[in-house]
């Protein structure tokens, strides 16, 4: 894959995620805010989709987003 296309899947995992205002936002950890854990839940999906898999399974993963970022 070209790195043209590597970064196009990537802006368009970002854009059908909804993560486009905390794309340039490090994630953060116990002594850093960083991204909210909504967000960190998307961010966790969305790596998980950048992989192409065949089939990809997901445990509950509307639990704990607000209905907004549920849909």
């Amino acid at each position: 894959m070209l790195r043209s296309e590597k970064r196009a899947l990537v802006e368009r995992t970002i854009i059908e995620m909804g993560l486009q205002d905390c794309a340039d936002t490090v994630i953060g950890n116990w002594h850093l805010r960083g991204i909210s854990g909504g967000e960190k839940r998307r961010v966790s999906i969305a790596l998980e989709i950048l992989m192409r898999p065949r089939l990809l399974f997901l445990d509950e993963p509307t639990s704990g987003l607000d209905s907004a970022s549920a849909l």
